[in-house]
């Protein structure tokens, strides 16, 4: 039972890669709008090396989206919990 609590627990806190992910695209953004605004005739270069790193950024949230699909697989059906429940309050 606690197994299953904590597996529900995880895939919910999963959502907060996401969100770190938010944050983290926001501030490689911002760095490249200052780095492009202190040297304008960089900007290829600044554009280019900010793509890469939002990439690894994104590529961590479609890492733990898929996580949390393979731990919502390991959910057993609900008529299974309803039972469990059902014992445990016995």
């Amino acid at each position: 039972m606690i197994y299953f609590g904590l597996l529900a627990v995880g895939c919910g806190l999963i959502g907060f890669a996401a969100l770190g992910c938010g944050v983290g695209q926001g501030i490689a953004v911002s760095g490249a709008i200052n780095g492009v605004a202190r040297q304008p005739e960089l900007y290829g270069k600044i554009q280019i090396m900010m793509f890469i790193g939002l990439a690894f950024i994104e590529s961590l949230t479609i890492y733990s989206l898929v996580i949390s699909f393979i731990l919502m697989g390991k959910f057993p059906k609900t008529d299974v919990i309803l039972e469990m429940l059902s014992h445990a309050a016995k």
